[in-house]
């Protein structure tokens, strides 16, 4: 707490203190080394915002993005392009990370350079013909759109580039590239296990729920066994999208499992609270809108009132957030003492780690 030898001679008027220990006390002040200011903490700022904006640009760009004519390179030619990225990026980083200091940009790098893995690989694949039974898979940019057997290495070899990088760079986003890299390893190993065909995306929606569950589940156990830096934090985000997304997908439902479907968004805000993971009341809210607006389609369908309707349940969440805000002490208050004494801790220790900082590592 930052004071000066003013508060203390003002403690002293006050008489609090006699003269002399006003005058040993800051005799003692004087006498000690400055003590060396607390480090700022680091906001998720513009600056930031642009990092991780390039950062994805990249990844994108090498992934995603990539055209037809970049696939047809051959082989060789992009195992040697992603090796150079994943080189230049990694020196990059690691100079960054050690010398520098600035862990965010380094940490960003080093995870662009691990997302070269998949690169790598399809072109080892492509250029030794080592395709599994399931085919040769197409273009480098349909990895991450379509499910198939073939890439399975590739998701592997990403798994283990981004363990490897974690070892010597404890960055959290770079759990991000894991989380991705088993997502689509579940989706493209289960057909094989279920003898399903692939592009079977009833199939896939069941597999990114159960997967979605078994990521949260994972980011508690991670969540109570870290010590410092937010390592859980993209795995809850990841977690809750692909479970939320899954269940969200169902194209067919009976008016129950509707209200079942809202009842488990309720369920998140819940949980949210519980846990202290805002993660859960952002896609809870998001569910119970989804929900309204559908019960609000088939109350006002081809109505004129349809739109009014939907603006109106907009407001309506808009209001309940201003509501909770104004009363959230009285709310704090009444969920307190219901809380278990080990759920508010590990609350409060989720509060204290989910910062900008050690979300961004």
């Amino acid at each position: 707490m930052p004071y000066s030898s003013d508060d203390l001679r003002a403690a002293a008027d006050a008489g609090l203190m006699s003269s002399d220990q006003l005058a040993r006390l800051l005799a003692f002040l004087q006498a000690r080394k400055p003590v060396a200011a607390a480090p700022k903490a680091v906001t998720f700022d513009m600056t930031h915002l642009l990092w991780y904006a390039g950062t994805l640009i990249v990844m994108s760009a090498m992934g995603l993005f990539s055209t037809l004519a970049f696939s047809q390179m051959g082989g060789t030619a992009l195992t040697i392009t992603a090796l150079v990225y994943a080189v230049l990026f990694g020196c990059a980083g690691h100079y960054l990370w050690t010398v520098k200091k600035l862990r965010t940009p380094g940490g960003l790098l080093i995870a662009v350079a691990v997302a070269m893995a998949p690169l790598a690989v399809f072109g080892i694949q492509d250029a030794l013909g080592l395709w599994t039974t399931m085919g040769k898979p197409g273009t480098v940019r349909d990895f991450y759109i379509w499910v198939k057997g073939s890439w399975i290495f590739m998701e592997l070899a990403t798994i283990a580039a981004a363990v490897l990088a974690l070892q010597f760079y404890r960055f959290p986003f770079i759990v991000l590239l894991i989380a991705i890299a088993l997502w689509f390893l579940s989706m493209d190993i289960v057909p094989w296990i279920t003898g399903s065909p692939f592009g079977n995306w009833e199939t896939s929606r069941q597999v990114s729920v159960w997967f979605g569950l078994g990521i949260i589940v994972a980011a508690i156990v991670v969540n109570l066994l870290q010590r410092s830096g937010d390592f859980a934090f993209w795995l809850y985000l990841f977690g809750v999208l692909t479970f939320w997304g899954g269940i969200t997908a169902s194209s067919h439902g009976t008016a129950l499992d509707k209200a079942l479907y809202c009842a488990m968004n309720v369920g998140f805000l819940l949980v949210a609270v519980a846990l202290g993971r805002r993660v859960f009341a952002v896609f809870g809210t998001l569910g119970i809108a989804l929900y309204l607006g559908d019960l609000a389609d088939k109350v006002f369908k081809d109505s004129l009132l349809f739109p009014f309707a939907l603006s109106l349940i907009g407001v309506a969440i808009i209001a309940l957030g201003l509501y909770v805000h104004r009363h959230q002490d009285a709310i704090r208050a009444w969920i307190e003492p219901r809380l278990p004494a080990a759920l508010r801790r590990f609350r409060d220790r989720n509060a204290a780690l989910a910062r900008p900082a050690d979300i961004a590592g």
